[in-house]
């Protein structure tokens, strides 16, 4: 991640008035929570966590996280 792309330069581009660039930092923001999401739910699976457990922090349903991450 350079320093445009790096978390402060994400936070400062999704505060921007200037809608692409605000637009841009959110789309860029949405695809890092998601990697992070998959990587701590892999994580933890390998530690045996039960579905719903990890339903339950992430507050969603034990069916969501479930079809979204059983793949991973």
């Amino acid at each position: 991640m350079n320093d445009a792309t790096g978390p402060a330069g994400l936070s400062e581009s999704a505060a921007s008035s200037d809608p692409e660039q605000g637009l841009a930092a959110v789309r860029a923001l949405r695809a890092l929570a998601d990697r992070l999401e998959a990587v701590q739910v892999r994580n933890a699976r390998e530690q045996g966590w039960s579905w719903q457990a990890i339903a339950d922090v992430l507050q969603i349903s034990r069916q969501a996280v479930h079809q979204k991450h059983s793949r991973d």
